[in-house]
């Protein structure tokens, strides 16, 4: 089980940003978080990456308790790809991965591929300001590539892409789920790919609930 929550419940300032929630995933599963603005899917994605802690309950990670384990550990093992992304605006897509790559100890060598994979080798040499927001998506996903997580949580991954960057986002999804990664994603639709077959856990106010 790569993800185990159990009444787990998340609080900021007062306020129950997750209110017990219950929730198992499995390895190499495709796990889409859909709702309304506000009702926790980004706070979901959040504890899940260890950014934010567990007031009460309990919970693990890729096997790391989420009140009494490593958390720094925890977001070494896990992507997460958010809706800004945390690359040096002055660097160039391949010196921002090489830095990256190099810091967390990943191989050099895979960011040539990972920027193929995702299409940026014609803006490889390019500042990160100068990209396009969808652009800058695909780079946040060419560092996930180049990182090989364990757990992938992706909060509105489909935000800024036209449709042939949906496309490609489908089937780079499939092809993550292939290697035996595990993927949740937040969105608030559906995923329109009736080849993913992704399992649909609806939050609302705070909870899941699996359809």
């Amino acid at each position: 089980m790569v993800v185990r929550l159990v009444n787990a419940v998340v609080m900021s300032r007062g306020f129950p940003l997750l209110s017990g929630v219950d929730l198992e995933i499995e390895r190499a599963s495709l796990n889409v978080v859909t709702g309304a603005n506000g009702a926790g899917k980004t706070s979901l994605l959040r504890l899940l990456g260890g950014l934010d802690s567990l007031t009460s309950g309990e919970g693990s990670v890729v096997g790391v308790d989420l009140l009494d384990g490593d958390l720094r550990s925890l977001r070494r093992r896990v992507g997460w790809l958010g809706h800004e992304g945390s690359f040096y605006a002055d660097l160039s897509v391949r010196e921002n991965l090489v830095f990256a790559a190099r810091a967390l100890g990943r191989p050099v060598d895979d960011v040539a591929s990972a920027v193929e994979r995702v299409g940026l080798t014609h803006r490889i040499d390019t500042t990160t300001k100068q990209l396009s927001a969808g652009q800058r998506r695909r780079l946040g996903l060419a560092w996930l590539l180049v990182r090989r997580p364990e757990l992938w949580l992706l909060d509105e991954p489909y935000a800024s892409l036209d449709d042939a960057g949906r496309e490609f986002f489908d089937h780079l999804l499939g092809d993550v789920l292939a290697g035996g990664a595990t993927v949740v994603v937040s969105a608030h639709d559906p995923l329109r790919s009736s080849d993913l077959a992704p399992r649909n856990l609806q939050m609302v106010g705070g909870r899941v609930r699996v359809s």
